[in-house]
């Protein structure tokens, strides 16, 4: 499940915080980086636990009218959500229950938000439209799921701050942690029982190596890959950056350098993305014009040893870009501003994408060599920060 979309969010988060923080120990970092993962990993299993919990209070529920309906007569009501047949399967799922097990993991101390996100689900359209269907089958008990964890789990305030006040780490990791719980949901075969698989924390060895050799080098070579930014925008004045922007420049450059499988363009257009999620508003187009100057003078000097399309005719240096204002910091710079605090607080106390391909099984974040290229030369247009500023 661990994948390296994943690795890549929570080094940024890391680095950023390591020197932000005082206490510069490496070792001590990459404890946080791997410790971070794992709770990572507990947060899906907590959130399938959680479609668990929901089924027991709706079980309940159908007991008490059961009761109330025997003293006092009327219809029997619907066992229909209470015994779905997906939520019982996964409440039966040996991998949920190890783990539950292991961890000693209970909803019990936060029972009245699962009973509220019950509430959510029982006034909700989807949950009537399944209760009034001619059609009872498990692909229908499946589907329910899927569709009441899209739009009403997954957008509950209530459990956002649980999971804030659960763990430091949980907050910045649920948007991508919600689209493996959902794969996994349609994934589920009633054939499997309760062996059905849920996603492994690692697939191998090969996706824990990539965090601790991509997190190290970022660190231990520093120095060397800011004197790269530094020749490239040498006209004009490094304080004027984001720093943000420059945390996240120096860990592409790190993969660039250290992992010659991974193509340029994937690179560059991995940590694009991570600009828009934790920096400025135009961070995205700054970012991206920085890393193809920078990508470029490697490969001319022999450094990598990858490849990169021509840019187009109107090829210019980044440098005088950066004199027309685009890559200075500017009115949009607090957005985002309080991600950036949560990952800068001295939260990593303790010292101690992968997609999903139905006809295959789990595929895990093997470089793709057919993405669509980034942008060239990458200077932000009107509609880009118009569309910027309308998020």
């Amino acid at each position: 499940m661990i994948n390296r979309d994943l690795i890549r969010r929570k080094i940024v988060q890391l680095t950023y915080a390591y020197y932000q923080n005082g206490n510069r120990n490496m070792d001590n970092a990459e404890k946080e980086l791997f410790f971070s993962l794992s709770k990572a990993y507990d947060l899906y299993n907590y959130q399938l636990q959680l479609i668990v919990e929901i089924t027991k209070e709706a079980r309940k529920r159908y007991d008490l009218e059961v009761s109330r309906v025997q003293r006092e007569g009327g219809d029997a009501p619907s066992q229909k959500f209470a015994f779905n047949r997906f939520a019982v399967q996964l409440e039966e799922n040996k991998m949920l229950g190890e783990w539950i097990e292991a961890k000693n993991s209970s909803w019990d101390d936060d029972i009245e938000v699962v009973r509220r996100v019950y509430t959510a689900v029982v006034e909700s359209d989807i949950y009537q439209e399944y209760m009034n269907a001619e059609e009872d089958s498990y692909d229908a008990d499946r589907e329910v799921w899927r569709k009441l964890y899209k739009n009403i789990v997954m957008n509950s305030e209530d459990i956002e701050a649980m999971l804030e006040e659960k763990s430091l780490y949980w907050n910045d990791d649920k948007d991508i942690i919600d689209t493996f719980v959902l794969k996994t949901i349609k994934r589920f075969d009633p054939a499997n029982k309760a062996n059905q698989e849920l996603l492994p924390e690692y697939k191998d060895m090969e996706d824990r190596e990539f965090a601790r050799k991509l997190f190290r080098a970022t660190i231990l070579n520093a120095d060397e890959y800011q004197k790269y930014m530094g020749r490239i925008s040498r006209n004009w004045d490094f304080s004027r950056l984001a720093y943000m922007d420059m945390v996240i420049m120096q860990i592409a450059i790190a993969e660039l350098v250290n992992f010659p499988g991974i193509p340029a363009t994937v690179t560059i257009n991995e940590y694009v993305e991570l600009s828009k999620i934790y920096s400025t508003p135009r961070s995205g187009g700054y970012v991206n014009g920085m890393l193809d100057a920078i990508a470029r003078s490697l490969i001319e000097t022999g450094v990598i040893m990858k490849e990169l399309p021509e840019r187009p005719h109107r090829e210019q240096n980044v440098q005088r870009r950066a004199g027309r204002g685009g890559f200075g910091v500017h009115s949009g710079a607090r957005e985002g501003q309080q991600r950036r605090q949560r990952i800068g607080q001295p939260r990593y106390r303790n010292n101690n994408g992968n997609d999903w391909n139905d006809n295959n099984g789990y595929q895990y974040d093997q470089p793709s060599y057919d993405q669509p290229s980034y942008d060239q030369p990458a200077e932000p247009t009107a509609q880009d920060n118009a569309a910027e500023e309308e998020k």
